[in-house]
């Protein structure tokens, strides 16, 4: 059984930046808070991944490996529109791996770093381009994201 435990930030300024990053297409099949299921390609790979509700930080997750072309038709015929286009940078700082999901299309604009913790109260040192937290804001959700596109949220 797999578990998530992650915390979200904003990102500020470009400190982040290193290297081209990966493309990301990604759509949801189920956007139910109490289990999400999302097809998404990576680069040159495709997964399926279902997620359980959020608990804190934390919340069961499961993923598999698809054929890309099957994803892309799923991405295509049966997802929520929009979808979600992102490019995610890795970046290694304090010995954990950020990764920095930079969006676009109906999201443009927004720039969030995630961090995947051995435990819930894990002490991190913040980076210098690390945000206000948003772990807890449900509309920095990916899932949310395709219901209300951060280019509609007002001030």
């Amino acid at each position: 059984m797999g578990t998530e435990i992650e915390r979200k930030f904003l990102v500020e300024g470009e400190g982040w930046r290193t290297g081209a990053g990966v493309l990301f297409r990604q759509g949801y099949l189920n956007t139910d808070k109490e289990r999400t299921v999302r097809v998404r390609i990576e680069g040159d790979r495709a997964v399926l991944t279902i997620k359980g509700i959020t608990r804190g930080v934390t919340r069961k997750e499961f993923e598999y490996p698809v054929p890309v072309e099957d994803a892309g038709e799923m991405l295509e015929s049966l997802c929520e529109k929009p979808l979600i286009e992102k490019r995610r940078h890795a970046v290694e700082d304090g010995g954990l791996k950020w990764e920095i999901d930079e969006f676009f299309g109906d999201n443009q604009g927004l720039v969030i770093a995630e961090v995947e913790l051995p435990g819930e109260h894990h002490d991190f040192r913040r980076p210098e381009w690390l945000g206000r937290e948003v772990s807890h804001d449900p509309r920095y959700y990916n899932a949310n994201l395709v219901k209300n596109p951060f280019t509609t949220w007002s001030g």
